[in-house]
C-alpha cells in the first residue's frame, strides 16, 4: 500500500489533526463517552477510506492499525 500521508502537505494535516482534537473535546465537554466518541470517528474514518480508496488499502490500513495495537503503541497511563 502506498503511504498517502507523504502527498500531503505537513500543514494540512497538522490542520486537519487540529480539526479533530476541537471536534473530540467538544464531545466530551458535551459528556459524551470515550468509547462513543471513538466509535463515531472510527466509522467516520472508515467510511471516508472506503469512499477514497480500494478494499485492499483499506484491509492494509486496518491490518496496520490492528499490528500497531497488538505492539501496545497506543497505551497511555489511564487516569
Amino acid at each position: 500500500m502506498t503511504n498517502h500521508t507523504e502527498d500531503v502537505p505537513p500543514e494540512a494535516l497538522s490542520h486537519a489533526g487540529a480539526v479533530v482534537d476541537k471536534a473530540i473535546a467538544h464531545m466530551m465537554r458535551q459528556e459524551i463517552g470515550s468509547l462513543e466518541i471513538a466509535s463515531a470517528l472510527l466509522a467516520g474514518a472508515l467510511g471516508l477510506l472506503g469512499r477514497s480508496f480500494s478494499r485492499d488499502s483499506v484491509l492494509a490500513v486496518l491490518d496496520q492499525a490492528r499490528a500497531a495495537a497488538a505492539s501496545g503503541q497506543f497505551e497511555t497511563t489511564r487516569t
